[in-house]
Parts: structure tokens; sequence; C-alpha cells
């Protein structure tokens, strides 16, 4: 079975979660297959594995899951990009608009060195609001964004757009 097959008969549907007319794609089963985990760690590494990875930043909460891992796969540190007020020391934030309101999203000042190549992985792309702003993070941080990586695709939110001006490097490992 290939690892598409595999994910997609691990990853669970939640109907209208975290609201009616939503279908949650729930990754958390994965999780309990080391093999699976370590497969798509890898899947996800494969393409950027000649380019230039100084770390990864994961973004709030399920970027975390994975996020390490790939960081450990780079031997690169691994940064958090984390809600408003989440982070304990100095922080610079990115505020962005959503479908429903805003958000912000914060990372230590001293998280990413000038001119660091960040991947930035998050489990799930939906209409690239918030990976779009991680990308603006590192760029206030002087670093460059070496791509983006994500499980999920929700293609039908066309999420790949927003970030094309970040970087033309986007994978996603399963496309909905």
């Amino acid at each position: 079975m290939s690892l598409q097959e595999r994910l997609k008969s691990a990853i669970r549907d939640i109907p209208d979660f975290p609201k009616p007319g939503i279908l949650f794609k729930d990754i958390t089963p994965v999780l309990k297959d080391m093999h699976l985990c370590n497969d798509l760690v890898n899947a996800m590494h494969r393409p950027f594995a000649h380019r230039k990875v100084d770390c990864v930043a994961g973004i709030e909460s399920r970027g975390f899951l994975f996020g390490v891992m790939l960081a450990k796969k780079f031997n690169v540190p691994f940064v958090p990009i984390r809600k408003h007020g989440k982070l304990p020391y100095k922080t610079i934030s990115y505020k962005y608009n959503l479908e429903y309101g805003s958000a912000i999203i914060e990372a230590h000042v001293d998280a990413i060195k000038p001119g660091d190549h960040v991947l930035i992985h998050d489990d799930l792309l939906a209409t690239g609001g918030t990976a779009a702003a991680a990308a603006e993070l590192v760029k206030m941080l002087d670093g460059h964004v070496a791509g983006f990586a994500f499980v999920v695709n929700l293609e039908f939110l066309n999420g790949k757009e927003p970030l094309k001006k970040h970087s033309d490097h986007i994978i996603s490992l399963i496309d909905y």
C-alpha cells in the first residue's frame, strides 16, 4: 500500500467539528503507527533534502507533532510559531486576517538567525493564511523561506496560492 493510501486510511473524518458544516481531518490516529510516522517524515524530508534548511518552523499546535521529527531528520533546530501570548520570551508578532476575524502569531525574537533558510511545516493546509503569516514572521526576522511542507492539503481552498509569493517549494503528502 502506498504512503498516501496508508495515510488516507489512518486519517479520520470528524463531521461538524469544530463547528457545523466543517469536515475535520483528524491526524491523531497516524501518531499510533510509528512506522507510518517515520515514512511520513521521510516523505516530507525528501523534496528538501538537497535544499538549504537551517531550521524547521512548526505552526501551533499540530505543526509541532511532525515538525519536531522533521527538524530531527534534518538535524536542525525546531522553531515554534505560536498563538499570541503563548511564548515566554521576547517575541515578534504578525497579525493576519481570517475568514471570521483576525489572529496573531508569534515567534521568539532570537528563534531565527538572519539569513537562515526556514522550512515551514503544519499538518494541514486550508486557505494558507496562517502559513503565509508564518512566512511573514520568517521574513521579519531576516530569514528566507526554504519551502512549506504539509501532511494534508485541502485543494478546493487553494491554500497554495498565497504561499507562492514566499516559495515555490510547497509539498503536501495527501490532497483532498
